[in-house]
């Protein structure tokens, strides 16, 4: 038994010697290392050209939206500093016998008094798409958003164009404004 006895005590005695002695400390450091976004030149939409009819009080009308990215604009940036290209976008409604009814270039600046200060400073007008034919005229969908975050942070609004070419324009309150919910809540860390 103290055959045995004797070289247990001896491994466990070089295994506690082991254990107590003190470990070589590494120098790495194990992180995930910050690589900052490098900023392209300024992104621009690509440009875009829609066609639609409509059959409004009787008559038939041609309608074209043409969205242009346009560098004459001031330029929006996100919280990167990458900065975008804002658009013009053209509306142009003609009726059937070739004349002009409606001709209009827009800019965000054209829907300045219906979006909030954010989305003023930093958003770009993003669309306008033909919706439908009511009472009231011909309404149009109008998207003013976050240029890296377009399908999901935007300012839906309705603009309506009345039989005498007048234009009015409101939030749409039936489009989703997605990640939008509480504009007080967002500053300009936030974008």
């Amino acid at each position: 038994m103290k055959q045995i006895l004797l070289p247990l005590m001896l491994v466990a005695s070089i295994m506690m010697l082991n254990a107590c002695k003190e470990k070589k400390q590494s120098e790495d450091i194990i992180t995930d290392r910050y690589v900052p976004k490098v900023t392209q030149d300024p992104i621009a939409m690509e440009q875009d050209r829609q066609d639609s009819h409509a059959t409004w009080q009787g008559k038939n009308y041609q309608i074209t939206i043409e969205r242009v990215p346009d560098d004459s604009l001031a330029m929006v940036a996100d919280e990167n500093g990458q900065k975008y290209i804002d658009n013009r976008i053209i509306l142009t409604i003609r009726q059937d016998n070739g004349s002009t009814f409606f001709h209009r270039s827009f800019t965000k600046a054209s829907f300045a008094s219906y979006v909030d200060e954010v989305f003023s400073r930093n958003g770009l007008l993003a669309s306008i798409r033909f919706d439908e034919v009511d009472n009231a005229g011909l309404e149009f969908n109008v998207v003013v958003g976050m240029p890296d975050a377009i399908d999901d942070l935007y300012m839906p609004l309705e603009m309506t164009i009345d039989r005498q070419g007048g234009i009015r324009i409101e939030r749409d309150n039936d489009m989703d404004m997605r990640d939008y919910d509480n504009v007080d809540e967002l500053n300009d860390d936030d974008l």
